[in-house]
């Protein structure tokens, strides 16, 4: 008899096993965040659980697209720097040469803005039933991803609110960006995500352990 959740499990880990540079993914870093490997390998080995998508958390910078959208992913925006490493913080905003201007003049209010945001641990489960998809998220609120929650075909997306979200500057032409924040603040920012960095694979890890101990 046909097992539909298995044959859909073991199209995703094939999908998986196959993820590197030459068979990137439809996210900026194109591969599975080194972070995410030990859990997503911990979910994948239960039987009744295989991960779809997850990031370890990361550090972007965004310029929005050209209508108006709140922080639209479409519509020519881009994305100006991604990491998921804190060791690669170091001095970004020196990369997007950025112009400092400290005044925001009205003839910017339309221009296309840039964002600097920190976002957590995000990891999606497609779970065999509805008892293994509970399971787990009991696991994951236990654990303090209070965001989580349960979807439609056994679904569990979790998620915590560990998050920075700052406009720091807009595009005045094209390639040329102005900065409105000074660089001591870009560096100030830079530690708070740093810290978020911190507290987010502390929070990973405390998680890894929990769903260790599930029942299989």
């Amino acid at each position: 008899m046909q097992d539909p959740f298995r044959q859909k499990k073991q199209s995703i880990l094939a999908s998986i096993s196959t993820n590197g540079p030459d068979n990137v993914d439809a996210s900026p870093k194109g591969t599975i965040d080194e972070h995410c490997l030990p859990i997503i390998n911990l979910i994948n080995a239960h039987p009744d659980m295989v991960t779809t998508s997850s990031c370890s958390g990361r550090v972007s910078v965004y310029l929005e697209g050209t209508q108006d959208k709140i922080v639209s992913k479409g519509n020519h925006g881009k994305w100006l720097f991604v990491t998921h490493d804190p060791s690669e913080m170091l001095d970004w905003y020196k990369t997007l040469n950025f112009t400092f201007e400290p005044n925001f003049p009205s003839s910017a209010y339309n221009a296309r803005g840039i964002i600097y945001k920190f976002e957590a641990l995000i990891l999606h489960v497609k779970c065999r039933d509805f008892a293994t998809a509970k399971q787990l998220y009991t696991v994951a609120m236990g654990c303090g991803f209070r965001e989580s929650g349960i979807g439609g075909n056994f679904n569990v997306a979790i998620r915590i609110s560990i998050k920075l979200d700052i406009p720091i500057g807009y595009q005045y032409e094209e390639g040329k960006y102005v900065c409105f924040v000074s660089q001591e603040y870009l560096e100030y920012i830079t530690k708070l995500s740093i810290d978020r960095f911190d507290e987010n694979f502390k929070k990973l890890q405390q998680l890894y352990s929990a769903i260790e101990k599930m029942d299989s």
